[in-house]
C-alpha cells in the first residue's frame, strides 16, 4: 500500500489585488492611443488600463467630487475639475499637480482641450464658457450667453479654424470665436430638447447635435443652418433616447467592417463621401448611421443585444456614452452602473455586421457577498455582488468574462462543480426564494428550483456524485435538489425538484457543508448550532452546541471526522462527529468570523471576519501562523482553489484579493539572501584584510553588522583617518544615514564606546548640511537620544581634567619636584592634554563650547582655593632629600593613574 503524500504546511501568503472600486460614474477621459482611462472615483482620479483593469496611479483629490476631467492631445496632462471649482493640471510622467486654479462660480461640467495642446475649454454650471490659457493658468476668454447650465463643448478639429461651440440645458447651441470674442452663431430651433452631446465632422463642414429627446440634428457650419433632423426614438420605445453621438474617423476598423456594405451616391459625376456616425442612448443599444450631404440620414446598422445589465435597461439608465477607439480597438460604451463595454465590430456567420462584446470592466461593485472558483483550471471567479447578476471574472486578463441574469433579486450564495459529464454547473441563490441552476459554457440557466419561502442564504453542490445539490433558506428548512433530468441539449430551462426537505433549525440557516463522500451535510444557523443531517433523507445525526451566536460557515475535514465552524462570538471550533464535543477552540479574531475553510490536507485552515483580517492557523499547535490586513471593511466572502489552494477574497469594500501561496518562493529568497550574504560576508572580510576601509565600511552598513562596522571606525578613530569614512558617508542616502545614526546613539551610551561614536557624529555633521539632517525621518528622536549621553560624557571629561589640575597645583606648590621630573611631568600633562584634544577634535562644537565654560569655572575656584590650600597643606617647607623621594614616587603613581583612566 503506497505511504500517503507528505503534506507541506503552509508558511506565508501573498496578497494580489485583483478587483477594487476605480470608477463611481460621471466624468472619465480615454487617452489617445487608448491604453488607459482617467476615471473619477468619488473625489479621486484613477488611471486604470483598459487591458486589465489595474489601477495605475491614484491622483489625490481635494475632498470634493470630480466633475471633469480631459487629457491634452499627446497625453501629456491630465485636466480635472471637481465641486470645489478648482481646475488642476496634472503632469502624467510624475502624477503630480503642477497647477491649479480657481474656475467658475459653479462647478465645470465638461472640458475641451484645443488640438495645439495651449488652449482649455470649460463649460460650467454658472451658464458661461470660459478659455484657459494651460501655462500660465489665467483665462483668455469669458463668453456669456446661455441661460442654463452648459452641458457639452468642443473645439473645431482644424487648428487654424478658432472655433468653440458649447450646448446647454436653454435647448441651444452657441458658436464662439476665439479671434473677436464674439459669438457669430446661435443654432435653436423651436422643437429642440436639452443638447446632451455634440460632434463635428472630420472635414469640419458639419456639426452634430444630440438631444435628450430622441433627436439628432445635422448643421451646416459653412452656412449656419440646418440640414437634416434624425428621430431616434421609436414609439414601442420610452426609453429611446439620446445620450452620445459620435463621428466614425476614416480608417477605423468599425468603417473598414462596414465598407462591404458602403453604397457610394454619385452628385454630378463626382463620388461623394458620407458621414458615419453611431449614436447610444437610455435603451442601451448601438445605431450606426450615414448621411450623405443633401441627403437623408440612414440607419445601417442597429445592435440586437448590448450584453449591458439587464436592470440597468429595464430602468431606463442604459449607456450614458460612447467612444470610438483609435489604433483598430473597436468601440468603448459606458453604463449607468459604471461599467466599460468594449465592443469590436466583425462578420457575422450570414456576412453581416455585428458588434460582439470583447471585454467588460467593471468600475464598482457595492459589495462582495459571496465567490467560488470556475473551470477545469480554477482560471475564472463567479462573483455575487450585491445585484440580480453573477459576473464570471478572466483570472488571466482580469476582466469580467460574462454575466449571468435570471434572478429578479439580489444573489446571496453560489457554488460550482464539474459534473460527471464534463460540465461546469453553477448553482446559485436569491431573495427571490428561487435556486439556479447554470451551464457555464452556455452560459445559461438550465434549472429553475422553486419551493422556498424565504431567501436563499446557502447552496452546496454534491462532492461525490455529483448529481444534486442542497439549498438552505431564512425559512429555516434545508432541501436537497437533484438534477439528473437536465439534459444538456435543452435550451430552455426545466423546473428542478426536491428530493428531500426538513425543518432544519429555530432561525435562518446561514451555510451549509456536504461531507467527502456525500453522506451528510451541516448546517450552521443564527440559532447558534449547528445540526448534521444523513443524506439523502435529511435524518437528523448530531446537533452541535457550544457557540454563544450565530454560526456563518462550516465544512467537514477532508481527512478526519470532524467539523469546522466558525461564528460571530470571534472563535472558531472543530467539532467531533461521533459525539459532538468540541475538540478545539481558536480565538484571535477582533469582530464575528464569517468563513472558515480547511487547507493542506486538514492540518491547517484559514479564516477571515468582520474586523477585515486574514488569518492562516495551523490545528497541530493551536497557532496563528500569520496575520493578513487587506481590506478596511468587513470580509463576507471567503474561495478556497481545490488544486492550487490559492483563495480569493471579498467584503463590503468591493475590494477582491487573490492570495497564492508563498511559502516555497520564501524559502527559495530566503535561501539566497543567506548565500548573498556569505559570499559578500567573506567579501568584507577581503577588504578588511587588503586595509580598504572605504569598501569595508560600506559592505559592514550593507549588511547591517553593527559590531564589524564599530571595529572598522574604532581603527580609523586610533588612526585618525577620516577620508575613509567621508568617503563612504558620501554614498549613504537618507534611510541609511538614519540607520547609521541609529547605531551611534547606541554606541553613544556607554562609555567605552563613546570616542567612536562622538568621531563618527562629528563627521556626519561635518559633511551633511543641517537643511538635509532636519530631512532624516526620525531625526529628532535621535537627537534627544544623544544629547542627554553627549552630556555625561563631558561631564566625566570636565571632572578628569579638574582632578589633574588639582594635582599639578599642589605639587608645584609644594616644591618636592626634582629637576629632572618637571619634564615628566610636562610631557605626562601633555600626554593628557593631547589625549584631551583628540577626544575634543570628534566632538561636535556646540558641546565643546559646554565644555570651555566649564574650564573656565574651574580655573576661577582654582584661584580661589589656593590660598586655603597653601595655609593647611604647606606650613612649612620640607626639602629633605628622603622626602623628595616619597613625593616623587606619589606623584609618579598619581600620573600613572590619571593616564590609565583618560
Amino acid at each position: 500500500m503506497a505511504a500517503p503524500p507528505t503534506v507541506t504546511l503552509k508558511k506565508n501568503y501573498r496578497c494580489s489585488r485583483f478587483l477594487q472600486k476605480f470608477y463611481s460614474g460621471g466624468a472619465y477621459a480615454v487617452s489617445s492611443d487608448g491604453s488607459f482611462i482617467a476615471c473619477a472615483c468619488n473625489d479621486e482620479i484613477k488611471i486604470v488600463e483598459t487591458s486589465n483593469s489595474v489601477v495605475r496611479e491614484i491622483l489625490e483629490g481635494d475632498g470634493e467630487e470630480v466633475t471633469a476631467l480631459t487629457f491634452s492631445p499627446n497625453d501629456r496632462f491630465l485636466f480635472s475639475a471637481s465641486h470645489s471649482r478648482l481646475i488642476r493640471v496634472w503632469d502624467l510622467s510624475s502624477f503630480k499637480c503642477i497647477r491649479s486654479w480657481k474656475g467658475h462660480d459653479g462647478p465645470v461640467t465638461s472640458m475641451s482641450c484645443h488640438s495645439s495642446g495651449g488652449l482649455l475649454a470649460t463649460a460650467g454650471a454658472d451658464t458661461t464658457v470660459r478659455v484657459w490659457d494651460v501655462d500660465g493658468g489665467f483665462c483668455t476668454h469669458l463668453f456669456r450667453g446661455h441661460t442654463g447650465v452648459v452641458t457639452c463643448i468642443a473645439f473645431h478639429p482644424d487648428p487654424k479654424c478658432l472655433l468653440l461651440f458649447s450646448g446647454s440645458d436653454d435647448e441651444s447651441v452657441l458658436v464662439w470665436s476665439l479671434e473677436s470674442k464674439k459669438r457669430i452663431a446661435a443654432l435653436k430651433e423651436s422643437d429642440t430638447s436639452r443638447v446632451s452631446s455634440l460632434a463635428i465632422s472630420e472635414d469640419g463642414r458639419s456639426l452634430l447635435i444630440a438631444e435628450r429627446g430622441g433627436v439628432v440634428t445635422i448643421w451646416d457650419l459653412q452656412k449656419y443652418n440646418r440640414q437634416q433632423t434624425v428621430t431616434i426614438k421609436e414609439k414601442d420605445n420610452p426609453f429611446e433616447t439620446v445620450n452620445t453621438v459620435c463621428i466614425i474617423p476614416d480608417g477605423s476598423l468599425i468603417l473598414t467592417c462596414l465598407s462591404q456594405c458602403k453604397s457610394q451616391n454619385k452628385e454630378n459625376g463626382v463620388a461623394i463621401q458620407p458621414i458615419y456616425f453611431l449614436t447610444v442612448g437610455e435603451d442601451g443599444l448601438v445605431r450606426i448611421w450615414s448621411f450623405f450631404f443633401k441627403s437623408s440620414a440612414v440607419c445601417i446598422y442597429k445592435q440586437k443585444s448590448s450584453g449591458a445589465m439587464p436592470g440597468c435597461v429595464k430602468s431606463g439608465v442604459g449607456f450614458l456614452s460612447a467612444f470610438v477607439l483609435p489604433q483598430n480597438q473597436g468601440l468603448l460604451c459606458v453604463t449607468s452602473d459604471e461599467q466599460f463595454l468594449f465592443y469590436r465590430p466583425e462578420k457575422s456567420s450570414d456576412g453581416a455586421f455585428q458588434l460582439s462584446l470583447y471585454r467588460r470592466l467593471i468600475g464598482y461593485n457595492e459589495q462582495i457577498l459571496d465567490m467560488a472558483f470556475l473551470g477545469d483550471e480554477e482560471q475564472y471567479l463567479g462573483v455575487a455582488t450585491n445585484s440580480e447578476q453573477l459576473q464570471v471574472y478572466d483570472l488571466e486578463s482580469m476582466s469580467c468574462s460574462y454575466v449571468l441574469s435570471g434572478h429578479a433579486a439580489v444573489v446571496l450564495c453560489l457554488d460550482s462543480c464539474k459534473s460527471n459529464s464534463g460540465r461546469t454547473l453553477i448553482v446559485t441563490g436569491s431573495r427571490d426564494h428561487h435556486v439556479r441552476l447554470w451551464d457555464a459554457q452556455r452560459r445559461s440557466c438550465v434549472g429553475i428550483g422553486k419551493g422556498h419561502m424565504g431567501d436563499v442564504g446557502a447552496v452546496v453542490f454534491s462532492n461525490k456524485w455529483k448529481n444534486f445539490f442542497v439549498s438552505g433558506s431564512s425559512d429555516r428548512t434545508i432541501k436537497v435538489w437533484s438534477f439528473d433530468g437536465v439534459s444538456e441539449d435543452v435550451d430552455q430551462d426545466v423546473t428542478l425538484k426536491s428530493k428531500a426537505v426538513v425543518a432544519a433549525h429555530d432561525k435562518d440557516i446561514n451555510c451549509l457543508a456536504i461531507s467527502p463522500i456525500d453522506s451528510l451535510v451541516c448546517s450552521g444557523s443564527e440559532d447558534r448550532t449547528a445540526c448534521i443531517w444523513r443524506l439523502p433523507e435529511l435524518i437528523s445525526v448530531m446537533v452541535l452546541k457550544g457557540h454563544k451566536r450565530g454560526i456563518f460557515s462550516v465544512e467537514f475535514s477532508p481527512v478526519d471526522q470532524c467539523v469546522l465552524t466558525s461564528s460571530g462570538d470571534r472563535t472558531i471550533k472543530i467539532w467531533a462527529i461521533s459525539d459532538g464535543s468540541c475538540l478545539k477552540t481558536f480565538e484571535g479574531h477582533t469582530a464575528g468570523v464569517s468563513r472558515a475553510f480547511f487547507l493542506s490536507r486538514g492540518t491547517q485552515f484559514v479564516s477571515c471576519g468582520f474586523d477585515g483580517l486574514v488569518k492562516l492557523w495551523t490545528i497541530k499547535s493551536n497557532e496563528c501562523i500569520a496575520t493578513y490586513d487587506q481590506h478596511d471593511e468587513r470580509i463576507w466572502a471567503l474561495a478556497i482553489g481545490r488544486k492550487s489552494e490559492m483563495f480569493a477574497t471579498g467584503g463590503e469594500d468591493a475590494v477582491i484579493n487573490l492570495w497564492f501561496d508563498s511559502t516555497a518562493a520564501d524559502k527559495e529568497e530566503n535561501f539566497r539572501m543567506e548565500e548573498e550574504a556569505i559570499l559578500r560576508g567573506q567579501e568584507l572580510e577581503n577588504a578588511i584584510s587588503d586595509a580598504d576601509y572605504a569598501k569595508a565600511i560600506q559592505l559592514a552598513f550593507e549588511l547591517r553588522r553593527p559590531h564589524k562596522l564599530f571595529e572598522l571606525l574604532s581603527q580609523l578613530c586610533r588612526r585618525d583617518a577620516v577620508d575613509p569614512l567621508e568617503k563612504s558617508l558620501r554614498n549613504i542616502g537618507k534611510d541609511e544615514l538614519r540607520v547609521l545614526l541609529e547605531y551611534v546613539r547606541e554606541w553613544n551610551t556607554k562609555p567605552k564606546l563613546c570616542h567612536v561614536a562622538n568621531f563618527v557624529l562629528f563627521r556626519v555633521f561635518k559633511l551633511f548640511p543641517p537643511t538635509e539632517v532636519i530631512e532624516i525621518k526620525g531625526i529628532s528622536e535621535l537627537l534627544e537620544g544623544l544629547i542627554p549621553y553627549s552630556q555625561r560624557h563631558f561631564s566625566r571629561i570636565d571632572r578628569l581634567v579638574r582632578s589633574s589640575y588639582l594635582l599639578d597645583y599642589v605639587l608645584n606648590e609644594m616644591s618636592v619636584i626634582e629637576p629632572e621630573n618637571v619634564s615628566l611631568q610636562s610631557s605626562e600633562t601633555s600626554v593628557l592634554s593631547s589625549e584631551f584634544v583628540a577626544l575634543e577634535k570628534h566632538i561636535p562644537s556646540e558641546l565643546c563650547k559646554q565644555a570651555n565654560d566649564h574650564h573656565e569655572v574651574i580655573n576661577e575656584e582654582f584661584k580661589a582655593i589656593s590660598p586655603d590650600v597653601e595655609e593647611r597643606v604647606f606650613p612649612k617647607k620640607r626639602k629633605t632629600n628622603k622626602s623628595k623621594k616619597g613625593f616623587s614616587a606619589k606623584k609618579l603613581k598619581s600620573a600613572s593613574t590619571i593616564a590609565s583612566i583618560s
